[in-house]
């Protein structure tokens, strides 16, 4: 398998999905979209924290001292960089992220989590969990589960920048 992008068949004809395959793929992009929504929503409600938000907190907590170049942040987030920075905007106005200088080159700019910040989301992260539980896992047999993280692994071997 390849993890270059396919081109047009040599016909030029695109490779239509059968009718199985447009069931699955509508499925799966409709319930993830509604579950992305209603995690935001339940995460935004109870915490006042959007999931986009949450999630720029889980990777500078899991980053080394708690801190990322702002471009691999963004990658991260898959994010623009302008988007990203005016969401760390946000962040250090909550007094969660600051942004410093990076030491090792002078040229880059670092976010990184405060103590502040981390707080927040160790308050956020039982409201975050259990939405994923709740109308995830609960859901779906062991067996699901393990098809689930098969599938994803696949596609990010084939979809990850790394």
């Amino acid at each position: 398998m390849s993890s270059d992008v396919p081109g047009p068949r040599a016909t030029g004809e695109p490779r239509w999905l059968d009718a199985d395959e447009q069931k699955a793929w509508r499925a799966w992009l409709y319930s993830s979209m509604l579950l992305q929504d209603r995690l935001d929503r339940e995460l935004t409600h109870e915490t006042g924290i959007s999931h986009a938000y949450y999630e720029i907190l889980v990777q500078l907590s899991e980053a080394p001292c708690r801190m990322l170049r702002m471009s691999e942040l963004a990658e991260r987030s898959l994010s623009s960089r302008s988007r990203l920075s005016h969401a760390v905007a946000r962040l250090e106005e909550r007094g969660w992220v600051r942004r410093q200088v990076c030491e090792e080159d002078g040229r880059g700019a670092l976010a990184a989590l405060t103590d502040e910040g981390f707080a927040a989301l160790e308050a956020a992260a039982p409201t975050h969990v259990e939405g994923v539980r709740n109308h995830l896992f609960d859901q779906l047999s062991p067996e699901q589960v393990a098809a689930m993280r098969d599938i994803g692994e696949t596609l990010l071997r084939h979809l990850a920048p790394h």
